[in-house]
């Protein structure tokens, strides 16, 4: 076997016979490529499920600190903040009550170590004034953007010049009374104060505040069935709210889209309820009192739901403090049932 081996002309370092010079053939080269690009359609949608999964992760967290923020406020003072307040502006009578207007974030702010935030802003002047525009003092303020208002999930930027946006809102309740926010059946509305022994259903069986999607600006002109509901809300000629009045308005994000301010406690922002399911693909629709008494005068009535990109879902914080992800296919019975605070659901 030796001498077999010694007489081949075979050396080390020479190719063996049937094999061509220059390394891999195009065979072997297109068939690599060929692995390479399975391996990645494979791979990359493992990996942006990951990112996705660790971004809503994140996202729940930011909502749990909100819901312990209201719940510490709760503890403290015997009642969760107000959803919005309303109130006489004694240095300015005329005022609608309504232009106050901060929300139970803004409110909450001393709990979420944000006290910094909140010596920005003066709680004691209405968020507008008569003008329409906030008081001077506030405005450095409210423009300020709070990483832990914002879902790594969606776009996180300004959807206002003159304010910072939230992709958190507190719940108001089911809806009821074409989307009063007076009185509601939540716990959260213009000066709710609503303590947490009256939530009778259960602390760990009622929303306390959910996910919102942050809007942009639509066109005036756009048709309905181009309308992102994500991103767009109608404004109804009618308040309190009609399914009618909804269906038929053709005006998107009238004065500004939806999210653009956590300081203000309205349907449009820091505000949302349970009348429509979560991720609904109907439009959120707002209207408010054009004429009525000053304590009433420019409310916002909704019909706000919650919504996200996390796919299938949106992340819901209950008055127990716990988070969890409700299924956007749940029952509409069920919803409104977990949006109510003594609904004996």
């Amino acid at each position: 076997m030796f001498r077999a081996l010694r007489d081949s002309p075979w050396r080390p370092g020479t190719l063996l016979p049937g094999r061509a010079h220059g390394g891999f053939s195009l065979i072997e080269l297109l068939a690599v490529i060929v692995i390479i690009g399975l391996l990645t359609g494979l791979l990359l949608p493992a990996v942006q499920s990951a990112r996705e999964s660790a971004r809503r992760s994140d996202c729940a967290n930011r909502l749990r600190q909100i819901a312990i923020a209201t719940l510490n406020y709760e503890s403290a003072r015997g009642q969760l903040p107000p959803g919005s307040v309303a109130k006489e502006f004694i240095a300015e009578p005329n005022t609608p009550h309504t232009f106050y207007r901060w929300s139970a974030l803004a409110q909450a702010l001393p709990y979420m170590e944000q006290t910094a935030a909140l010596a920005s802003l003066d709680l004691e002047v209405p968020l507008y004034g008569r003008d329409f525009q906030a008081f001077e003092q506030n405005r450095p303020g409210i423009q300020a953007i709070i990483p832990g208002f914002l879902c790594p999930s969606d776009r996180q930027e300004r959807v206002s010049e003159a304010f910072g946006p939230t992709n958190y809102a507190v719940n108001s309740g089911s809806g009821a009374g074409g989307g009063t926010p007076f009185d509601a059946d939540g716990l959260f509305y213009i000066n709710s104060g609503t303590p947490l022994k009256q939530v009778t259903d259960g602390t760990s069986r009622t929303v306390l505040a959910a996910e919102v999607t942050l809007g942009e600006f639509t066109p005036p002109l756009t048709p309905r069935s181009a309308v992102d509901p994500r991103l767009t809300y109608g404004f109804a000629r009618a308040a309190p709210l009609t399914e009618a009045s909804c269906e038929e308005t053709a005006t998107w994000n009238l004065s500004d889209p939806p999210s653009f301010a956590w300081v203000n406690g309205e349907f449009r922002s820091a505000m949302y309820n349970h009348y429509r399911s979560p991720n609904s693909q109907q439009l959120d629709c707002v209207s408010s009192k054009l004429i009525a008494p000053l304590a009433e005068r420019y409310a916002a009535y909704g019909w706000r739901a919650a919504r996200s990109y996390h796919g299938g879902g949106v992340n819901a914080a209950f008055a127990d403090g716990s988070v969890s992800f409700v299924e956007e296919g749940i029952e509409e019975s069920v919803w409104r049932g977990l949006g109510t605070r003594s609904g004996e659901e």
